[in-house]
């Protein structure tokens, strides 16, 4: 297929802590990643906004300023970088018209009484949820299906301070991984998460990015998906580590880990193909 990643990124592979934040700084050179599936996902963009509208952008009536202020951000940084610059329809909102620069999906997140709420996003390639159930929640309900994410639990309170502690210049980054049977980019339900031995099984991995910005002091999410079928771990070097790094993780999660993952039912399945990779070697 012509959006798979060759496994750009693998934190499937023991290296970073399950359903931990996992947050860290990252050289802003390496902000948006353009590769040479940016058609594909442009095309599937523009797809889903005439198809779908409503279920891939959202925002609330005063958040303009702060859209502006994304467009010029990531048109400063695809300026700055020598990257491919596209032609905009300007009658767009100036998010989806920044969306349209880019392969990333792009949220914004602003301080309330309530915490941080959701207040603006483009949205095409969800991971198993809707912008529209989540579009003006603060982020203790924008998390609630995450194990131990929900209101009052220590990561709510953790990613709230982060969120009011992100200083302007120093972003941070996170990875997040999920087990699917296709290679759709788009997902707003879980049906296609659950693994068995009928279906294919394809790697997903989420790059998010944090950025605060300096004129509105909203905060910038966003979301970088990577797709490849199961087998191209086959094709690695280093197989036999990720697969050994993986098998630890799945041996560590708990039942209501494995539910949100998707894999209450698949994990055993999962292993022994692992181990498979670890055997061939």
């Amino acid at each position: 297929m012509q959006h798979h990643s060759n496994l750009k990124h693998t934190p499937y592979d023991g290296s970073e802590a399950l359903f931990k934040l996992g947050l860290r700084p990252f050289d802003e050179r390496a902000w948006l990643d353009f590769d040479d599936t940016f058609d594909f996902f442009l095309t599937e963009k523009k797809r889903l906004m005439k198809e779908i509208p409503e279920q891939v952008f959202q925002a609330k009536e005063d958040t303009q300023n702060a859209q502006l202020e994304v467009f010029d951000l990531i048109s400063d940084y695809i300026e700055k970088h020598g990257l491919p610059m596209r032609e905009v329809d300007r009658s767009l909102s100036p998010l989806l018209q920044a969306a349209m620069l880019v392969q990333e999906d792009l949220v914004i997140m602003r301080k309330s009484e309530q915490g941080w709420r959701l207040v603006a996003g483009s949205v095409c390639f969800p991971s198993s949820w809707a912008l529209q159930d989540k579009i003006g929640k603060p982020l203790h309900d924008v998390h609630a299906p995450v194990p131990n994410f929900n209101e009052g639990s220590r990561n709510a309170s953790m990613i709230e301070r982060i969120f009011d502690n992100l200083q302007i210049g120093m972003p941070v980054e996170r990875f997040n991984w999920s087990i699917y049977n296709d290679d759709e980019l788009y997902h707003d339900d879980r049906s296609s998460e659950h693994m068995n031995q009928r279906t294919d099984c394809y790697l997903r991995v989420e790059r998010q990015t944090l950025t605060k910005l300096p004129k509105s002091g909203d905060i910038l999410f966003t979301i970088r998906i990577y797709v490849d079928p199961f087998d191209a771990l086959k094709q690695r070097n280093d197989k036999a580590e990720i697969a050994q790094g993986f098998i630890r993780l799945l041996n560590m999660m708990n039942g209501a880990e494995l539910a949100y993952k998707g894999l209450d039912e698949g994990r055993d399945i999962l292993i022994s193909r692992l181990q498979k990779l670890v055997d061939a070697t």
